[in-house]
């Protein structure tokens, strides 16, 4: 049995990173489709006809593939592990939160489809990078394992949160004087 961990493994990462990258670029298509709303009729309505057709792609097409696979190659791997060390219990904890949010894009996304805009450009900007705080949580537990400590992951996460923070407010005031 374990002359496969490897290539469950392997397939795991791969649908982990195929499952972030929807995640990341659909949120993006979400920003863009709001600020769509802000054009001329026109313009407005062919945009955001095809930010439909590309957020259902990217979302039924390969996040939410990538989601079940994941959920798939995860287990099987800790079945072949035959043991929870703690940090994979910890990991999990941050895995489950990692599911919330993506069912939380799917209400978004559903939203989207009906035409409903209820979050700005921005909210959106600061909910996307819940899933990078979640990916760094996430990987560090995965390869650092019990070496970490837990007052310095804590000071990591809180510094790498307000980092990314003042860079959506920079962003923001580069974007406004830019007009």
């Amino acid at each position: 049995m374990m002359h496969i961990y490897p290539y469950i493994k392997a397939l795991h990462i791969i649908f982990i990173v195929t499952w972030f990258s929807g995640m990341f670029y659909i949120v993006r298509l979400f920003i863009y489709n709001t600020e769509a709303a802000e054009k001329p009729a026109a313009e407005k309505n062919i945009l955001q006809a095809q930010f439909r057709i590309m957020m259902r792609r990217l979302w039924l097409g390969i996040t939410w593939p990538s989601a079940v696979l994941t959920l798939i190659f995860g287990p099987w791997i800790w079945w072949l592990m035959g043991s929870t060390p703690s940090w994979l219990q910890v990991k999990l904890a941050f895995v489950i939160l990692l599911y919330l949010y993506h069912f939380s894009l799917h209400g978004i996304y559903k939203q989207r489809m009906r035409g409903v805009f209820r979050y700005s450009s921005q909210k959106l900007r600061i909910w996307n990078e819940l899933a990078t705080l979640l990916l760094f949580v996430i990987v560090f537990l995965a390869t650092v394992k019990q070496a970490m400590s837990w007052i310095s992951a804590l000071i990591g996460i809180v510094s790498l949160a307000i980092v990314l923070m003042l860079a959506i407010r920079l962003y923001r005031k580069v974007r406004s004087k830019n007009g």
